[in-house]
């Protein structure tokens, strides 16, 4: 199980996350945000620890986000599925989720809560992750938002998923520093 600490001024966070069978133990004093990422692990098949707590509700949840984005950047198989996608709904919400595990972050939203929006940007930019959210309809940001945490787990599940051979042109990239 990969798991990461983020301690700062504002928040302390601990995640740590793994292919599973979608069990979540999540506690971040932010139900709606408890919520979510129960759903995460649940659509995601991921076996998900959560423990979070912090000054501000916007601190809390961007650093969640990135600390959760960091422990899916180590779980992602060298030799996975790489892509995924999926389309949900959910009563007014119609919400689609395209992503690419390949290592190359960028976000494309929104989402009508400017707080999920940086939610998912943060999560995109510190997995690595390639990231698409169509909002196709919906008028109640609260099923939108848990749409397109539905969908990201589905979408998630399948990219994680472990395939036969690194799914690139370019191979394995491997990244090293130098030492000065």
């Amino acid at each position: 199980m990969s798991g990461i600490v983020r301690e700062t001024r504002e928040t302390s966070v601990r995640v740590s996350v793994a292919a599973g069978a979608g069990h979540a133990n999540v506690a971040t004093t932010e139900p709606f945000l408890d919520h979510m990422l129960q759903t995460l692990a649940r659509y995601g098949g991921l076996d998900l620890a959560v423990q979070a707590s912090g000054d501000l509700r916007h601190h809390l949840i961007e650093d969640v986000a990135i600390t959760l984005g960091l422990a899916l950047r180590e779980a992602v198989p060298p030799a996975c599925r790489r892509y995924g996608d999926a389309t949900i709904v959910m009563d007014d919400a119609f919400v689609q989720v395209a992503l690419d595990a390949g290592g190359r972050p960028f976000y494309q939203g929104p989402l009508p809560s400017r707080l999920y929006d940086h939610f998912f940007r943060s999560l995109a930019d510190n997995a690595a992750l390639t990231l698409h959210v169509r909002v196709v309809r919906g008028r109640d940001r609260h099923h939108v938002v848990e749409a397109a945490f539905k969908a990201l787990g589905l979408a998630l599940r399948e990219a994680l998923a472990p395939g036969d051979v690194v799914f690139s042109t370019k191979g394995s990239v491997r990244i090293e520093r130098e030492e000065d």
